[in-house]
């Protein structure tokens, strides 16, 4: 991928992409202050999608359940689960069985995980009752609008659309 080819170019390619990003504006706000994701891919015939998430704010961020597995690599720094007894540092790799429920906890220092999520995240207050939504299609509109707002403009979401 280069920049004088438009993203549509790559809807059936390879993607090949840095985890990270240095420049700010590919990183898209998170309903929580501290919270960014970078899309890196949005699959729009399976529904899922890669992210890497970076919190840099403590305590909780999070309370969900997902319709199908997930799959997490820590990056770097650490998080954890509210109803789990473990830490995720930098080199954990996390397999969430579809439907379980947790609480992301962010921790001292931040960090940035490498997500793998199909299906709908469902956002749930600390009753279990559904507050909220996310799917590829909604992240997909997220990113654009944010692309948008920051002057890369919304076809930039393109680029992750496979």
């Amino acid at each position: 991928m280069t920049p004088d080819h438009p993203a549509g170019a790559f809807r059936h390619s390879e993607l090949l992409l840095k985890t990270s990003s240095q420049d700010e504006r590919e990183w898209v706000p998170a309903a929580m202050d501290g919270v960014w994701m970078r899309p890196l891919m949005f699959d729009t015939v399976s529904g899922a999608w890669a992210n890497v998430t970076r919190i840099r704010a403590e305590g909780k961020i999070s309370r969900h359940a997902h319709a199908c597995p997930v799959q997490a690599y820590v990056l770097s720094g650490q998080w954890r689960y509210r109803e789990r007894d473990w830490i995720a540092t930098a080199g954990h790799y996390l397999l969430e069985p579809a439907g379980d429920t947790h609480t992301l906890i962010g921790l001292p220092g931040g960090s940035e995980t490498l997500f793998w999520i199909a299906g709908s995240l469902i956002e749930l207050d600390d009753d279990d009752r559904p507050v909220g939504q996310s799917n590829v299609f909604t992240r997909i509109e997220q990113s654009a609008a944010h692309f948008e707002k920051v002057g890369l403009g919304r076809d930039y979401v393109r680029r992750y659309i496979r």
